[in-house]
């Protein structure tokens, strides 16, 4: 198992203090979150510095679920460029986050998901072209957002022939043990971050001491068990988080 860190603690700082930071800590492992600021990059310079990468689409204004075939259609392109990216990073893993429902989708819930399946099965199959592993994430406790359940995301992803990103603070707080959320067999990708089990707030890991927060020492034993040899990503809110977070994980694996 790799450590690596997510951009999204010091956005919309520049690429390049992220990478001297990460440079610094002896990080060798980044995942950048590849949205404005952060949508383009020049090769050679990125190249320069002796860290691998994965990618996350953009998390902003998209919605492969919408009911709007325009913006449906331009939130396929939007992943589909992270996946050109991730492949001249020579990157192996693409988070995806699944769309969620309109706020008039309600009064055709089939259809959405049948759009969001679409859509996913679209950027899997270009996935395959360019040589990268699409990592569809679970997401948090918040009422539109569709692949909450950990269950549900498996016959989705089984479907399509893709992977999860195990977000396991996402999957904390829709109240999953960490013994339940390891138990799938296309976990590829793993984010990391603490909560309370009350909503999704990215704290540093192990900061949430009175008994709701995340049991990682089991989690690190059953990544252990289940032989997990993909990247453990960094995923949290403030900078501060991020040291915290990597001096817990020395002590602890």
């Amino acid at each position: 198992m790799k450590i690596s860190v997510s951009t999204l603690p010091f956005y919309p700082q520049p690429m390049e203090d992220i990478l001297n930071y990460l440079t610094d800590l002896n990080v060798e492992n980044c995942e950048i979150i590849n949205e404005y600021p952060h949508d383009s990059f020049d090769l050679d310079w990125i190249f320069s510095y002796d860290i691998s990468f994965s990618i996350h689409a953009p998390l902003s204004d998209v919605n492969l679920a919408s009911h709007n075939k325009s913006i449906r259609d331009s939130s396929i392109c939007e992943v589909k460029k992270s996946m050109d990216l991730a492949s001249q990073l020579g990157s192996d893993v693409v988070v995806v986050h699944p769309g969620q429902m309109p706020i008039l989708g309600r009064k055709f819930t089939e259809k959405i998901f049948r759009y969001n399946r679409e859509s996913l099965k679209e950027c899997a199959d270009y996935s395959e072209e360019v040589g990268v592993i699409m990592c569809v994430e679970n997401m948090p406790d918040i009422e539109s957002l569709l692949f909450k359940d950990l269950d549900e995301l498996e016959r989705l992803i089984l479907d399509l022939d893709a992977y999860i990103t195990l977000d396991v603070g996402h999957a904390h707080n829709n109240r999953f043990s960490t013994e339940d959320m390891i138990k799938f067999s296309r976990i590829k990708h793993i984010h990391l971050s603490d909560n309370d089990g009350s909503y999704d707030s990215h704290q540093a890991l192990g900061k949430i001491d009175d008994g709701k927060g995340i049991d990682f020492k089991s989690l690190f034993s059953g990544l252990k068990k289940i032989k997990y040899d993909g990247l453990l990503v960094v995923e949290v809110q403030e900078p501060s988080a991020v040291k915290d977070s990597l001096i817990y994980l020395n002590n602890i694996r």
